[in-house]
C-alpha cells in the first residue's frame, strides 16, 4: 500500500515537473471548471430533454450522474477521508483554491464518465467521441491543478462508467415496462 501511495504522488510530481507549462495553466484551470457540482454535464443533459428524440438519453444521463454522486461524493468520499495531496505531497503547488471535501475518489470525473458513458452508447459517435475526450480532460485536469491522486481520478472513471451502465439498464427496464402497461 505504501508503494502505491508513493507512486501517486510522485505521479503528481512528474506532471508538475514535465507536463505543466505557464500558457496551459489558464486552459486546464477552465477544463477543470467544467466539472466544478457536474454543472456541464447537468446543462448538457437538461438540454437532451427538450427535444423528443434526446429525452430519454438526457434522463438517464442525469440518473447516471445521480448514481454516481450517490457513490463518490455522499458515501466514498466520507468513508474514505482520503486527505488532498496538496496537503501531504512535499513540493505539488496547487494551481486552484483548496478543496472542499475528501480526495478519494474524483466526483469530476465520476459525473464526467457517468455522462460521458450514456452519451457514447446513446447518441451517434460524432458527438459521443468528444464527450469523452472531453471527459477524458476533465480527469487528467483534476491531476494537472493538483487536487487529485491518480488513484482518485481512476475510481472516480470506474464509478462513472458503472454509473452509466446502471443507468442504461434501468432505462431500459423502465422503457420495456412502461410499453408493456400502455
Amino acid at each position: 500500500m505504501e508503494f502505491l501511495i508513493n507512486l501517486d504522488g510522485n505521479i503528481l510530481l512528474w506532471i508538475q515537473e514535465y507536463i505543466r507549462q505557464d500558457w496551459m495553466e489558464g486552459f486546464w484551470k477552465g477544463i477543470t471548471m467544467l466539472g466544478d457540482s457536474g454543472w456541464f454535464w447537468i446543462a448538457l443533459s437538461l438540454l437532451l430533454m427538450v427535444p423528443r428524440q434526446t429525452r430519454w438519453i438526457g434522463i438517464t444521463s442525469l440518473a447516471a450522474i445521480v448514481i454516481g454522486a450517490l457513490i463518490t461524493n455522499v458515501t466514498l468520499k466520507n468513508l474514505v477521508a482520503r486527505t488532498r495531496p496538496y496537503e501531504v505531497v512535499e513540493g505539488l503547488v496547487l494551481l486552484i483554491e483548496k478543496q472542499r471535501d475528501y480526495s478519494f475518489p474524483s466526483g469530476h470525473t465520476c459525473a464526467s464518465f457517468a455522462a460521458a458513458g450514456v452519451y457514447w452508447r446513446m447518441l451517434p459517435k460524432k458527438f459521443g467521441i468528444p464527450l469523452v475526450i472531453l471527459a477524458a480532460m476533465i480527469a487528467f485536469s483534476r491531476l494537472y491543478v493538483g487536487v487529485h491522486y491518480p488513484t482518485d481520478v481512476l475510481a472516480g472513471l470506474l464509478i462513472g462508467l458503472f454509473a452509466a451502465w446502471a443507468a442504461r439498464h434501468m432505462q431500459k427496464y423502465v422503457r420495456s415496462h412502461r410499453k408493456k402497461v400502455e
